[in-house]
C-alpha cells in the first residue's frame, strides 16, 4: 500500500502536541512537508524545529481555528513556502466543563463552537479553495467518538463533533469529482495532554469512560496518526465522506 507523500505538503492544525503532533511527524516521515500550526505559537514552533532538526520539512505557526482570518493567512504561508497542498488534518480543537445541560454556561458552549465546529469550517473553506486550484488534495476532519455517540455531560463537545461529521459528508459530496477526497475520523480516549487534563478536572467521569472501552485501554497519538496518514493517502483513494473510529471498540455497540 502506497502511504509515501514524496513531494507532497500536509496541514495540520492543534498539531504542538498530542494526535497533532504525532500527525504531523507520520507526514515527515514519510516525505511531506508539513505546515505545524497551533494557537500556541511557541509550542508550534519548536515542534517544527524539532522535525526540521531530524531532517524534515517544517515550518511552524500560530493559528486559532476560530479566526478565519488567521486560518486564510496560514494556509497562504504553507503554499507561498512550499509551493501547494495535498492534505489536512483538522485537528484543533477543545473541551467544555463536564456539566449539566441546564447548568451550562453559553460562553463555554459558544468556544467549543466556535473551535471544533466553526473551525473545522474554516480550514475546509481556505484548504479547499487551494485543492479546488490544484484540482486535487485529501483532507481529514477530526470528529470524535463523541461524534458518534452522546456522552452525559458534554452537549456542547458532542454537538460541535455531530456537526463535523456533517460538514464531512457533505463536503465530501462537493469536491468527489473535483479530485478532492474528504473524510473524517472520530478518535476514542487517547492518551493526550487534552485527556489528561479532563483526568485531573473530573476523574470520576473521565475514568468511567475508559473503564467502558472494549479494548481495555487508551488508545495512543500513533495510533489515530496511522488513520489519518492512510486516508489521506492513494490507498484510501476510493473512500469518500467516510467517518473511521479508531476507538477501541467503543461504538461498535
Amino acid at each position: 500500500m502506497n502511504t509515501s507523500f514524496q513531494n507532497s505538503v500536509a496541514f495540520v492544525t492543534g498539531a504542538a502536541g498530542g494526535i497533532g503532533f504525532a500527525t504531523a511527524q507520520a507526514f515527515a516521515e514519510a516525505g511531506a512537508a508539513v505546515a505545524i500550526t497551533d494557537i500556541n505559537e511557541a509550542a508550534a514552533k519548536t515542534a517544527a524545529d524539532a522535525l526540521n532538526k531530524a531532517g524534515h520539512q517544517a515550518l511552524g505557526m500560530r493559528c486559532d481555528v476560530s479566526d478565519e482570518a488567521q486560518v486564510a493567512a496560514a494556509i497562504e504561508q504553507t503554499v507561498s513556502t512550499f509551493g501547494r497542498l495535498d492534505a489536512a488534518y483538522n485537528n484543533a480543537g477543545l473541551h467544555a466543563p463536564s456539566i449539566e445541560t441546564a447548568d451550562a454556561l453559553a460562553e463555554d458552549f459558544d468556544r467549543v463552537i466556535a473551535v471544533n465546529l466553526r473551525g473545522v469550517w474554516n480550514c475546509m473553506k481556505h484548504e479547499l479553495r487551494q485543492m479546488r486550484n490544484q484540482g486535487s488534495g485529501a483532507i481529514v476532519n477530526c470528529s470524535s467518538q463523541s461524534g458518534l455517540a452522546g456522552i452525559a455531560g458534554l452537549g456542547a463537545y458532542t454537538a460541535s463533533k455531530h456537526g463535523v461529521i456533517g460538514l464531512t459528508k457533505a463536503a465530501a459530496l462537493e469536491y468527489a469529482r473535483k479530485g478532492i477526497r474528504i473524510n473524517a475520523i472520530c478518535p476514542g480516549t487517547v492518551s493526550t495532554p487534552m485527556v489528561a487534563k479532563a483526568m485531573a478536572d473530573h476523574p470520576t467521569s473521565m475514568q468511567a469512560v475508559i473503564d467502558d472501552i472494549p479494548l481495555g485501554r487508551m488508545g495512543t497519538a500513533e495510533e489515530i496518526a496511522s488513520a489519518v496518514i492512510w486516508l489521506c493517502s492513494p490507498g484510501a483513494g476510493f473512500m469518500i465522506g467516510q467517518i473511521v473510529a479508531p476507538d477501541g471498540g467503543y461504538t461498535a455497540r
